[in-house]
């Protein structure tokens, strides 16, 4: 959200979502309500209901792996969002090339994944090592998709290991909420704090 935020602020912009689980569209049309929101997943109602669908422009529901992305419009999106999807993804490195095809030029693209470190991190619920998840079936690192967009007319401003700073500070707040709300902590809690993701911020060039 932060990059978009910096992209874009109360500026209206398309919105390209992939992995539009856990009601991602209403969350993020209540802080960009400007923004034209299209989610894409491999099913429809992952943690979503009908307000969520109706805070979206378009919803695609595919299966990433067959490269099938003809449905969605090329150079049509602002902003392409694919947080926490790749590792699910045995061919995401031709993956992420047709969905750059999507983006305007000067359009951006946030991709955010478990860095390596995160196989040597340990195991807690909600996946704080990278085999907490069974169905995580690879590994990919900062050089590999900074290479796939520079290969691919993108220009990389940021990357690395996410460190959001607020919330490392929130840290005692969400351990504490944790604690009441569900009696049991969530591995995303240390996410910051431990170096779990890795991310990169990539511009497509004008031509």
């Amino acid at each position: 959200m932060i990059h978009i935020n910096k992209a874009f602020g109360n500026a209206p912009f398309t919105f390209l979502d992939v992995g539009a689980g856990n009601r991602s569209a209403s969350k993020t049309k209540a802080i960009f309500p400007n923004c034209e929101y299209h989610g894409l997943d491999i099913v429809r109602d992952f943690n979503n209901d009908e307000s969520d669908f109706a805070a979206m422009h378009s919803f695609y529901e595919l299966d990433l792996t067959l490269l099938n992305l003809d449905i969605i419009p090329d150079s049509y999106f602002d902003f392409i969002r694919m947080a926490h999807v790749i590792e699910h993804l045995h061919n995401g490195d031709l993956v992420l090339p047709a969905l750059i095809k999507k983006l305007k030029p000067n359009g951006y693209f946030y991709i955010e994944y478990p860095g390596e470190k995160s196989m040597h991190l340990p195991s807690m619920h909600g996946t704080l090592n990278f085999k907490d998840d069974p169905t995580h079936v690879r590994l990919y690192s900062v050089k590999e998709v900074s290479a796939i967009f520079e290969n691919n007319n993108c220009t990389v401003i940021q990357s690395g290991t996410r460190r959001n700073k607020l919330f490392i500070l929130l840290t005692p707040f969400r351990l504490l909420a944790g604690l009441l709300s569900t009696k049991k902590l969530n591995a995303n809690i240390f996410w910051d704090i431990l170096g779990f993701a890795e991310f990169v911020f990539a511009q497509k060039k004008a031509s």
